[in-house]
């Protein structure tokens, strides 16, 4: 007959819960698997299922009681380094749909709207469009699959324990949340100065001749105009996120100390 102790089977759960929550919290917050139409239960099973392939090759854990304050900060040190690995490439996507939002509003798009599937929220339909190539571009780069193998190597350079996302680490995400800014403006550029020269064409020819009524015929060439901009600049789109999405992969190996 087996005969465990009480402090055994803590144990056994400990090494089943905190990686657990490093992963669980990856797959809440990273790309893809956020999306509000992939189920909770499909989360969970990955999670399950990775964790148990990692458990065995996992380094001595620390001698601390899971119920006990000591045992709550290293479940929050192990969420907190699973939702900031998700949360990095997030950012890279947000760079992407603030670009799409640019661009609709300077093609007077702005009012077109749609769910977006991951966001559950109102966007307008080029910055729709540019999540969805971007998304598949990720899918085809096995980016996933990337940010797994990278969280799982974590555990080796970040064992579990009370080390993880310190003060310092913090402060560089926050500085490096600003590239969702100038990354969108990266992508959004050509096309916004494009159309922009172009309204300011037919505002000089409005105050020229104003019995042309040259604002009837703006809206149909601006919107034309702006397709084919989206058409012609997609691929330099697509080069600019493989590039971002670079970034932020060597921006998070660095946050894990890989």
């Amino acid at each position: 007959m087996l005969n465990l102790t009480e402090e055994q089977i803590i144990g056994q759960v400990a090494l089943f819960m905190w990686p657990l929550m490093r992963i669980s919290a990856m797959f809440i917050s990273m790309p893809l698997f956020s999306i509000k139409s992939v189920p909770a239960r499909v989360r969970l099973i990955f999670s399950v299922v990775i964790t148990l392939v990692v458990m065995p090759l996992l380094p001595p854990l620390p001698a601390v009681d899971m119920f006990s304050y000591s045992g709550l900060m290293v479940a929050m040190t192990q969420i907190m380094i699973g939702l900031t690995t998700g949360f990095i490439l997030q950012l890279v996507f947000a760079a992407v749909v603030f670009a799409g939002q640019g661009v609709a509003l300077s093609m007077g798009l702005g009012f077109s709207m749609m769910v977006d599937p991951q966001s559950g929220q109102q966007m307008p339909v080029i910055a729709q469009f540019y999540t969805i190539t971007t998304t598949l571009i990720f899918i085809s780069l096995d980016g996933h699959l990337v940010l797994i193998q990278m969280l799982l190597d974590s555990f080796k350079t970040l064992p579990i324990g009370f080390d993880g996302i310190d003060k310092a680490a913090i402060w560089s995400i926050l500085a490096w949340s600003s590239r969702m800014f100038a990354g969108g403006l990266l992508l959004a550029m050509p096309i916004i100065a494009s159309l922009l020269l172009v309204n300011i064409i037919f505002g000089v020819a409005a105050r020229s001749a104003p019995q042309l009524q040259i604002f009837a015929v703006g809206f149909p060439v601006t919107l034309m105009l702006g397709m084919v901009l989206v058409w012609r600049t997609l691929p330099d789109v697509l080069d600019q996120f493989s590039g971002q999405l670079t970034d932020g992969y060597d921006f998070i190996g660095q946050l894990l100390r890989l």
